[in-house]
């Protein structure tokens, strides 16, 4: 079976009613032409069962069908019920899903959350890392043609990374739509519209692209040509924003930082003030944290960081808290208290408010300390977008530095060549 036609199917009462907006119809659409398909139709439908007309209507032109939507516990959820009734089968309880489910939510189990492990019998389920609705993905053979049929989560945090990590790849196997070519790359610290403008500079021998946010990094694809032309557009993106602002394959910083020190055996400590502990949570997040991370100390009010760390009250009288000369003595002291092999420390300004004419909101000093090694500090000017988007900016940063710092990197020569941070 060739499958090439495609069409999008978002059901929520929400967004018919313009209580919220689609935010799925253009990132499918945008993957599935990248892939080859052709996006034949998207329909946003209420949850009221009118789904099951309009995908009958549908399946007479497209071969593959992706639903969103209509998984939740409540009874106007009715996907799952739809597309087994389409398919002439049960549903049935997915093992796998039931067991991951009870083992996040235990006993509440039972009752409306049963029904988000039931899929139509012969499909297979999709994992959801976000959320109680497992997705899931089969074959509905409607007299004699085979129709590929995927329906996932509405919640763009659950659907995004279900659709990215299993259906992507899924779709790419099928047979029948234009073969395609993809690098994956994760780029930190560049704003999404300045990105699609460098690769647009960057691109050449129709090679193209899609990005994907994400909290701490944008994903991004290029698509089209050979392996070498892809690494080289890559290398041109490189050249104009800076070293070690994008790196290969979907990463995080923190993960990049954890393999230097898994690679190396070796331990590290933090001391943060305006990040209020951000750094260490992006740390702690990677699985079997302890054994190279060894904690952290959230210095936030200037008393914390001469009691706790002993910054000397000369240093924040004559330099300021938020000072390069400070940030070496949080780094040199949170080394010597927890022992590691490397330590980093950050102090800023995340605003609104405390910024100056010479300490402007954005501003944030990094300090770096390690054994036989001589402590560096940087300052870097982050552009401001709110103070959440400083302090994420600011933990990106420590933890890139980091990483340049323990293989010897130049930190200033670094910073002083990045771009449109």
């Amino acid at each position: 079976m060739n499958y090439s036609n495609a069409g999008l199917f978002i059901i929520g009462t929400e967004l018919t009613r313009g209580v919220i907006a689609d935010k799925h119809c253009q990132l499918l659409a945008h993957q599935l032409t990248r892939l080859g398909y052709h996006v034949e139709r998207m329909v946003v439908v209420p949850d009221d069962g009118s789904i099951e007309t309009v995908l009958r209507q549908a399946i007479g032109r497209c071969d593959l069908i992706i639903l969103t939507g209509g998984l939740g516990p409540t009874s106007d959820d009715l996907t799952r019920s739809v597309v087994a009734r389409l398919a002439g089968v049960e549903l049935r309880r997915d093992k796998e899903s039931f067991d991951t489910l009870y083992g996040r939510i235990g006993e509440r189990i039972w009752g409306a959350n049963e029904q988000q492990t039931l899929i139509p019998d012969g499909f297979v389920a999709i994992p959801n890392p976000n959320g109680t609705a497992a997705g899931f993905r089969g074959i509905i053979d409607i007299e004699g043609r085979e129709v590929a049929l995927i329906a996932l989560p509405g919640p763009p945090r659950e659907m995004d990374p279900m659709f990215f990590d299993e259906v992507l790849p899924y779709l790419a196997r099928l047979a029948g739509h234009n073969d395609f070519n993809r690098s994956e790359y994760s780029t930190f610290l560049i704003p999404e519209a300045k990105l699609e403008e460098l690769c647009r500079q960057a691109s050449f021998n129709g090679l193209e692209w899609g990005t994907r946010f994400q909290e701490m990094a944008i994903s991004l694809y290029l698509v089209g040509g050979s392996s070498a032309e892809r690494d080289e557009m890559a290398n041109r993106l490189r050249a104009m924003v800076g070293p070690c602002l994008i790196a290969d394959g979907e990463v995080t910083a923190a993960t990049l930082l954890t393999r230097r020190l898994c690679d190396r055996n070796e331990t590290i400590s933090c001391a943060e003030s305006c990040t209020g502990g951000m750094a260490s949570v992006q740390l702690t997040d990677q699985s079997g944290s302890s054994q190279w991370f060894w904690g952290s100390a959230v210095s936030y009010a200037n008393e914390a960081k001469t009691a706790l760390l002993g910054v000397r009250e000369e240093t924040i009288a004559v330099h300021g808290a938020v000072s390069q000369a400070c940030a070496i003595e949080m780094a040199e002291e949170i080394r010597h208290v927890s022992g590691t092999d490397w330590a980093f420390s950050i102090t800023g300004i995340a605003g609104p408010d405390g910024g100056s004419a010479e300490k402007p909101v954005g501003t944030v000093c990094f300090g770096f300390a390690g054994a036989g090694r001589e402590a560096e500090a940087v300052t870097v000017n982050l552009s401001s977008y709110g103070r959440s988007s400083v302090r994420r900016k600011a933990t990106t940063v420590a933890l890139l530095l980091a990483c340049q710092y323990i293989e010897g990197g130049h930190l200033l020569d670094t910073v002083s060549k990045w771009q449109y941070i």
